[in-house]
């Protein structure tokens, strides 16, 4: 009788802690569950922000432009985005909606890596604060960059006696050289800003760590 009541009890703990277990793996995999889609939410949510971000930094980036060099829009961007009859009516709007279009694109691409790289944080907080201030980096560097573009293009690349391509009627080519470095100094910034921002990511996932 003694044995039969050890052989019980060894058999009910055995059950017991095969329950607690498999409780305990049904626990983790509910939170696992909850925390991958809160990161596929803010995955879908950093992809259609980052370009309307983007497409803002291009509307201020082209009013700027703009103020510089009319002539860069009139006589070169509108043609290309092939804008007439509201390019000849509302300028200033036209250009902000270039800004735009000329980058959007670029903050579709700065979401999707951001977010993908976020997607490998331990959680769904640390890996929205990750791409946040990725994101800020990212913008600020171009922004930063696009701004040195101007003093270049001012005071170096308009004093350049070179072969530039610039339409004829361009009376103020000095200007309509400057805005286009500074279009090309934005561009080169968004590279360097969006590997700034991968370089933070990688080292908040190590210090996470």
């Amino acid at each position: 009788m003694v044995v039969a009541r050890l052989l019980r009890l060894i058999f009910l703990r055995k059950i017991l802690a095969r329950k607690h277990a498999t409780f305990h793996i049904q626990n983790r995999c509910a939170t696992f569950d909850q925390s991958m889609t809160k990161k596929i939410g803010i995955l879908i949510l950093t992809i259609i922000l980052t370009p309307i971000l983007a497409g803002i930094y291009g509307i201020l980036h082209d009013q700027i432009s703009y103020s510089i060099s009319p002539e860069y829009f009139t006589k070169f961007k509108f043609a290309q985005f092939e804008f007439g009859f509201m390019a000849q009516n509302q300028p200033r709007l036209t250009a902000s909606v270039v800004g735009f279009f000329s980058t959007w694109w670029t903050g579709l691409i700065i979401g999707i890596v951001l977010s993908i790289i976020g997607l490998t944080f331990p959680n769904y907080k640390t890996m929205w604060r990750s791409i946040k201030i990725a994101t800020i980096r990212t913008l600020g560097i171009a922004l930063g960059i696009g701004l040195i573009g101007i003093v270049v293009g001012k005071l170096v690349i308009s004093e350049i006696d070179g072969n530039w391509i610039i339409p004829d009627t361009v009376t103020n080519k000095k200007a309509f050289l400057t805005v286009g470095t500074m279009h090309t100094f934005s561009y080169i910034g968004g590279l360097i800003g969006l590997i700034f921002g991968v370089i933070y990511q990688l080292r908040l996932k190590k210090d996470i760590k």
